[in-house]
């Protein structure tokens, strides 16, 4: 399971947590199917997927888990269509306006109607702990995607003492500085990938991609005011990314030498080939975070 983004939070307690109550926590909140009727439904499933039941997988201080959720797909514009022909008929039929209640009441009745109909999305969210780390790290980009996941790992172990990363040095100024001069610090390399914003006018936006940042229309508007706000770089040629301004790490993709040493040990199983890629993942996210967050001065004091 090789992560493609990362959004992670910082414990601000020690996690005094082992992996067997983490299981037995999350087994109390494991997925269950719900009835045609519900929008929503959320629980844990087996990070492995398949036949699989354990909603842990451990390998050395780093646990991994897998929320799913299921949402009913009921677009407001079908709901509001349905909506508006049931009060017109009404009306019709009574000779006389619906009143607001009514037609709140109705339109909950129009939901219920059309739920059982509705397609259903499922999504299934990995993340781990990584314990000497003191780290929560999520597969997303998404800060209500993380947010799902955290709080049903809130509701899970009864509290969840966690926070955004916060840093010494402002990442939009730092990856700014690493532009002008055209050189980065802490094994980071910059690729060919960036947007620009202008800090008075948040909106406007210059995104660059695929583009030698080191040329004069780079430099112009840089020279304009211009600053940073996410930017694509290669880190100790192990991985590259694109990191944004609010530390969220985006497109993360791993080199072949990396994912090659995975598949050096022949796995057995579909279980030990997961074992295998989630060592080798951890190890270097775990060496990447460490350069990542040197970069920006480290974090603050929680």
């Amino acid at each position: 399971m090789w992560f493609k983004n990362i959004r992670f939070y910082r414990f601000t307690k020690p996690i005094d947590l082992t992996a067997v109550e983490l299981e037995e926590k999350l087994a109390e909140h494991a997925f269950r199917s719900g009835t045609t009727f519900d929008r929503t439904r959320a629980g844990w499933v087996s990070p492995i997927g398949g036949e699989h039941e354990a909603l842990t997988h451990v390998v050395g201080d780093y646990i991994m888990f897998c929320a799913r959720k299921d949402e009913k797909l009921l677009p407001a514009s079908v709901v509001n269509d349905v909506l508006a022909e049931k009060v017109a008929e009404i009306e019709q039929k009574q000779a006389r306006k619906i009143t607001r209640k009514e037609k709140a009441q109705l339109k909950d009745d129009v939901i219920a109607a059309l739920l059982p109909r509705a397609f259903s999305r499922t999504r299934r969210i990995h993340a781990y702990l990584a314990l000497k780390d003191n780290l929560l790290i999520i597969n997303t980009s998404s800060a209500s995607v993380a947010e799902d996941l955290s709080v049903l790992l809130r509701d899970s172990l009864g509290s969840l003492p966690i926070a955004l990363p916060d840093v010494q040095h402002a990442p939009s100024d730092v990856m700014t500085r690493w532009l002008v001069k055209q050189k980065a610090t802490e094994q980071f390399v910059i690729n060919q990938d960036c947007e620009l914003f202008n800090p008075l006018e948040d909106s406007n936006v210059i995104r660059c991609k695929g583009q030698d940042l080191g040329s004069e229309e780079i430099k112009a508007h840089l020279d304009a005011g211009k600053q940073v706000k996410k930017l694509g770089v290669i880190w100790n040629d192990t991985l590259s990314c694109v990191i944004a301004a609010d530390l969220t790490i985006t497109r993360l993709r791993f080199e072949d030498m990396i994912l090659e040493r995975a598949q050096e040990a022949d796995a057995e199983s579909e279980v030990q080939q997961f074992d295998q890629d989630f060592a080798i993942m951890t190890m270097e996210v775990s060496r990447f975070l460490k350069s990542f967050l040197a970069a920006f001065g480290g974090l603050t004091e929680a």
